[in-house]
């Protein structure tokens, strides 16, 4: 009698161990989780700001990495996090599809999967963090309306410059939410449309389209690195071309503010918001409580006509990245 007993209590506690061992309960050990970028710019930047502000109020660890646009980089880093059994990973995914099986390996794993900025095809993220990437297009769209309807006539030639070749459906649902709301005014013209999404690129390209349109009179850039580059080739060239873009930094805010008047309106994701909410929802899939699967964060619109708004922008980034 006295040996089953004995069996029975060591069969209950190698039980006990075993449950114990599959569970990670808040306090019992820190949470770990990689916060994956794939650019080096305010954006991300920012972005890091917010995952490192919410990792510090919640208590977690938090990696930081960058993919760097390489596919190959970003799949060594993912198995890199499955080997360190990291708890979440949070990433914006190069690809929709190519990302999907070094992720599919983490999530096996029991890595909860948060994703933000660039949408996965797939269904095991547990909550994808974003902005609405058409209303960031049409956002700047509605300010260039405002000008042409107020400025312009007659033919009115438009080119853009995105980043079809890195993110293709992104990069078509923000130059689709601009050209959207100027298409059908009257003698609107698209002349061009490339690829630049690097400020240096962008520079040279936007030069490029201007000689060969020397009549030219809108360029649209669909994210940050393209409205810096095109607001300088528009400088370079002394041409009385204007310019809306995506994305909101302290270099487009101060284009906003000086005298050159060719930086019109750019429409910005709130990279802080995106990167903070992303650790916070992934701490709640850890810890077994409910996230939303989709969660949009507002754009912001910078607008040359709004000085304050302008203003306050550049006093709240200030702080957030001091």
């Amino acid at each position: 009698m006295k040996k089953s007993l004995l069996m029975f209590f060591t069969a209950f506690l190698l039980c006990t161990s075993v449950f114990a061992e599959g569970q990670k309960e808040a306090g019992d050990e820190k949470i770990v989780i990689s916060g994956i970028v794939f650019q080096d710019d305010q954006f991300f930047n920012t972005i890091q700001k917010g995952m490192q502000a919410a990792a510090e109020d919640l208590g977690v660890e938090l990696l930081l990495a960058n993919s760097n646009n390489k596919q190959d980089k970003e799949m060594e880093l993912v198995n890199t996090y499955i080997a360190r059994k990291v708890d979440a990973i949070v990433i914006s995914p190069l690809s929709e599809t190519a990302s999907v099986a070094a992720l599919q390996r983490a999530h096996d794993k029991g890595i909860k999967i948060v994703t933000y900025n660039s949408p996965l095809s797939a269904d095991f993220p547990v909550s994808y963090v974003n902005s609405s990437q058409s209303e960031l297009g049409s956002g700047s769209g509605k300010a260039a309306r405002e000008y042409i309807e107020k400025n312009l006539d007659g033919e009115i030639q438009v080119a853009t410059l995105a980043f079809k070749s890195l993110l293709p459906e992104i990069s078509d649902m923000r130059v689709n939410g601009f050209l959207n709301e100027i298409t059908d005014i009257p003698g609107v013209k698209i002349v061009s449309q490339q690829d630049a999404w690097l400020a240096e690129d962008a520079l040279a390209k936007a030069g490029d389209i201007i000689t060969a349109n020397p009549d030219l009179d809108i360029l649209y850039a669909a994210n940050d690195g393209g409205t810096v580059g095109s607001v300088m080739a528009v400088n370079n060239a002394n041409k009385d071309i204007v310019v809306f873009g995506i994305d909101a930094s302290e270099q487009l805010a101060g284009f906003l503010k000086d005298s050159t008047d060719i930086l019109q309106a750019t429409t910005g994701q709130q990279p802080f918001e995106i990167g903070y909410q992303s650790i916070e929802f992934a701490v709640k899939a850890i810890k077994g409580e409910p996230v939303e699967p989709t969660v949009i964060v507002p754009g912001l619109v910078l607008d040359r006509r709004d000085p304050a708004g302008v203003d306050q922008f550049l006093t709240d980034l200030k702080a957030i990245t001091k």
